[in-house]
């Protein structure tokens, strides 16, 4: 899938290469397992709306919530391979939102509308895809639910990021 945002007179756009997803709230690494707060209140909405949460005092963080309402599911956009309108680096949850002009102000925006969605990539562009699995990155604190492999990405993409910059710098 891509994900594209309309930001004023500029369209960004990336293809998406690595997801983790949550399964709140019983899963201790999702922010919906300390409850219904203001903060995760577009957790438990619609599925479909942006989760954007901003971390560590720097970096916002976009979730796609994708369970039935009242069900606080959600998966995490970790990386873009950039498409259209991006110039700067999109691997990790951070960079991609910083690349994509993504912050608190489209928490709960429809990703079905005409500011920021997701869209199929057209059938000539479409290209085989090898997905692997890993575990989450980033939430030892979780115990057990750590170590799910709820982790995708694409095997194939450079912008993944976990790979070596030796790595992204070949052609």
């Amino acid at each position: 899938m891509h994900l594209v945002h309309a930001d004023g007179g500029t369209l960004r756009a990336g293809r998406i290469v690595e997801t983790e997803a949550y399964r709140g709230p019983q899963d201790l690494a999702a922010h919906s397992s300390r409850g219904r707060t203001r903060r995760t209140e577009v957790m438990f909405g619609p599925p479909g709306h942006a989760y954007v949460y901003f971390i560590y005092g720097f970096w916002h963080c976009l979730n796609v919530v994708t369970a039935a309402k009242g069900v606080p599911h959600a998966v995490l956009l970790r990386a873009l391979e950039p498409l259209t309108g991006i110039e700067a680096r999109t691997w990790g949850p951070g960079l991609l939102c910083r690349a994509m002009h993504i912050d608190k102000r489209l928490n709960g925006a429809d990703l079905c509308g005409e500011v920021l969605w997701l869209e199929r990539p057209s059938a000539g562009s479409r290209r085989p895809v090898r997905i692997a699995r890993s575990a989450r990155i980033g939430v030892d604190y979780a115990g057990e639910w750590a170590r799910r492999p709820w982790r995708f990405y694409d095997k194939d993409s450079r912008y993944v990021s976990t790979v070596s910059a030796r790595l992204r710098a070949l052609p």
